[in-house]
């Protein structure tokens, strides 16, 4: 069976899985850590192709396998493997999910705690049930504000968070990175286009986050991060590699 084949199959069976993202996550980094290195990668690179023509499994799934890269490690294979494997087979689209770099922009972790201290006087423990419970707008838009990780993973939960407000935390800066991963890690903001775009266009996202954002956007944003000089490098590069085979009319 190709790779190409075998891909399709990987992604009807991830397609069909119920329980939403976290459970097909979870199903993608199995899928891929039963498979040694070189046809792990083959099949990343046969699912980018895919869901990049269009072809709606690979589109609804691929999201899953770059979350899994990300998120699974522990399942996986050791990010360096996968990333040097995919180079020996000249896999340049798999190879750049695997970047490891500062962000092009980076807030001073003093100056973010100086900032919380100013914004907010209660303690943390508080702050945390505050942004997981408060039904208050005005107070969870205040506590969306934070750098401290763990009060944004609370504030993710929140039912009465909106996309709107979701999307202004992904945009914000200067930021520090750890809020900008737990929203990356959300299973329930994640899978928003609105939201992917805000993450991947913040200079202050970690480039080996918004590498496996970038295969999920589509052609209008990738032009636009191309032309970003206010991104990392990588990230720009990632995105020509993606249109440059969009022009090209796929390869089967």
């Amino acid at each position: 069976m190709s790779t190409l084949e075998e891909a399709k199959n990987l992604a009807r069976r991830l397609h069909a899985y119920g329980g939403g993202p976290e459970v097909v996550r979870k199903a993608a980094a199995r899928e891929l850590a039963r498979r040694p290195p070189d046809e792990a990668v083959q099949l990343v690179h046969a699912l980018q192709l895919l869901a990049r023509e269009g072809w709606e499994p690979a589109t609804c799934v691929l999201g899953a396998a770059m979350a899994a890269l990300g998120q699974e490690t522990e399942s996986l294979p050791a990010p360096e493997v996968l990333e040097q494997s995919a180079g020996a087979q000249a896999l340049p689209e798999v190879t750049v999910l695997f970047t490891r770099a500062p962000a092009r922009q980076e807030l001073d972790p003093r100056a973010a705690a100086k900032a919380d201290a100013r914004l907010f006087s209660m303690p943390l423990g508080h702050l945390k049930q505050q942004a997981r419970l408060t039904r208050d707008p005005d107070e969870l838009a205040r506590l969306a504000t934070a750098s401290n990780a763990a009060v944004v993973r609370n504030a993710l939960i929140n039912p009465r968070l909106t996309e709107a407000l979701v999307v202004r935390m992904a945009a914000r800066r200067p930021a520090r990175p750890e809020p900008l991963v737990e929203i990356w890690k959300s299973s329930r903001w994640s899978t928003r286009h609105a939201v992917r775009r805000a993450l991947v266009f913040n200079p202050y996202l970690p480039p080996e986050v918004g590498a496996k954002i970038v295969p999920l956007l589509n052609a209008s944003d990738l032009e636009e991060l191309v032309a970003d000089n206010s991104l990392h490098a990588a990230l720009r590069e990632q995105a020509r590699l993606l249109l440059a085979h969009a022009r090209a009319g796929g390869a089967r």
